[in-house]
């Protein structure tokens, strides 16, 4: 894992893509820290019966018969005794003669300290949340799941995994929970569970996927190297939804002023979806994109000896492409922070601005303070996706536990980053993973108003992979959504996302 090394300690751990003003304290989203606390590590009993249930669903004008396993897998030390029990949820169809060469994902939501409960419910599973208009405005509770016609289990079975301590993961008896609660700890574990369960299931054969959203970007780039170094398991397809792959791209240090490039697009785009910026969204976004990396880096670079003229045009060149106002930007010696751009963009109309969409916009809580107090865009998911998974599990898996099935939990934390005085970043592991495996393929689906990890970041990551030969540079495919983090909340953007996937899926090697 390669660490930027500057001259500040690492900034705490905080919710991912957090940016480090009291915009972001506290706040908590289907990526972030929060909720309920993790119990205490249970004791090394045998892990509980799986529960079996058969369903079938309507796919692209076709029934879909599957069955459906919700269970615990033990994690075992060499010794035999377990370390902890990792909750699943897997689906396998269920009219196919011969399971062993079919398509198998295994899905991971980030956080850290986020359960799957957001892919599996919200874009990939047999059963969807249902959302009324374009994934802006909040169902009327309680939220319900109806069937996914945009699942692809038509031509993938699919696993959703919880990390350690969240969902109902554990750690078990004698076993510490701060061995799982790392970036390393994290990638061994689940790289484990995927070894075990690909066993246990006589999978090998299979044609082997990964989808890592947000943090689980992190997650399943390791895992793509790990996989492979460790098990021998070489993979088909990595999926980065709505992803990063270094924290420099999020983070601001002294003197580091990559994160106002990167966010410079989703800003344009944010702004011309409120009607803030005139012409095409395209061309206006290309434009940002390619002043970001050009003027405005030079700008930026010149710091404190920036000529005023110069200051006062980069000023009026950003307005142009934010929708802030000239004077403002100046003031912020044209350093914009996502958390800022949020609470300003609207100001005028007492709005503040969504984190994880910024098409998601409600009412200012309190518009004197130059920073937005709560994400809109987050209270819209949070309690409709956790009602629904309560109710799935119980009412149609028939799953029951005593424990609280922890949908996002802060018991992660402190999460071993094993990045002091530097930054993480697995786009070596990314790179090492498509060098040592010739026919591995990367998808990388991005939301364009996505404020939380914007498009922009993993761009800039996957051009910095300067060694890769341009054969495996080939092997990594973009696609675009109009939405933002959780773009498949967006009905047109789930339906696109699911013929990107099939096609990614169903590729000739």
């Amino acid at each position: 894992m390669k660490l930027r090394l500057f001259t500040a300690l690492l900034l705490p751990a905080l919710p991912l893509a957090a940016a480090p003003d009291p915009a972001n304290a506290g706040s908590a989203n289907a990526e972030s820290a929060g909720g309920g606390a993790a119990d205490a590590a249970s004791p090394a009993e045998p892990a509980p019966e799986p529960v079996v249930r058969e369903g079938q669903v309507t796919i692209d004008g076709k029934a879909v018969p599957y069955e459906v396993t919700t269970a615990k897998l033990q994690l075992k030390k060499k010794d035999g005794t377990p370390r902890a029990s990792i909750f699943h949820v897997s689906y396998v169809r269920s009219d196919v003669d011969d399971a062993s060469g079919r398509p198998v994902m295994f899905a991971f939501n980030g956080g850290p300290g986020s359960s799957a409960v957001w892919l599996h419910l919200g874009i990939l599973g047999p059963r969807i949340i249902s959302l009324p208009g374009d994934g802006t405005t909040a169902p009327v509770p309680p939220a319900r799941v109806v069937a996914n016609p945009h699942s692809i289990l038509d031509v993938a079975d699919l696993v959703f995994v919880d990390p350690v301590s969240t969902g109902y993961s554990r750690t078990e008896k004698d076993a510490k929970p701060d061995e799982f609660h790392g970036v390393r700890g994290d990638i061994e574990s689940m790289g484990d569970f995927i070894r075990r369960w690909i066993t246990e299931h006589k999978r090998w054969e299979s044609p082997k996927f990964l989808l890592g959203e947000s943090y689980g970007g992190i997650r399943v780039a390791g895992l793509s190297e790990h996989l492979q170094s460790r098990y021998g398991m070489s993979l088909n397809g990595t999926i980065l939804l709505s992803s990063l792959l270094d924290f420099r791209t999020l983070r601001p240090g002294p003197g580091d002023d990559l994160i106002h490039q990167v966010y410079l697009p989703a800003y344009t785009a944010v702004a011309h979806f409120h009607g803030k910026l005139d012409g095409d969204l395209d061309e206006l976004v290309a434009a940002a994109g390619e002043y970001a990396s050009g003027d405005y880096l030079v700008a930026l670079a010149r710091g404190n000896a920036i000529d005023p003229a110069e200051r006062r045009a980069a000023a009026v060149k950003l307005a142009g492409f934010t929708g802030l106002d000239a004077d403002l930007i100046e003031s912020l010696d044209l350093r914009i922070s996502p958390s800022r751009f949020r609470a300003e963009l609207l100001a005028a109309d007492d709005r503040v601005v969504g984190r994880f969409d910024g098409r998601v916009a409600w009412p200012a809580v309190d518009s004197a303070t130059p920073y937005p107090s709560y994400d809109p865009s987050y209270s819209l998911a949070y309690g409709a996706y956790a009602t629904a998974m309560l109710s799935y599990l119980g009412s149609e898996l028939g799953w029951e536990e005593d424990s609280p099935y922890e949908i996002l939990t802060g018991e992660v934390h402190p999460w071993k980053w094993g990045s002091e005085n530097g930054y993480v970043n697995l786009s070596d592991d990314l790179a090492t993973a498509l060098r040592d495996n010739p026919h591995l393929r990367v998808l990388v689906m991005k939301g364009r108003t996505d404020l939380a990890t914007p498009p922009g970041g993993i761009d800039h990551s996957l051009r910095q992979l300067l060694d890769s030969p341009p054969s495996a540079l080939s092997r990594i495919e973009h696609v675009e959504y109009a939405g933002g983090h959780m773009f498949y909340l967006n009905p047109p953007d789930l339906a696109k996302a699911r013929r990107d996937l099939v096609d990614f899926i169903t590729a000739e090697p």
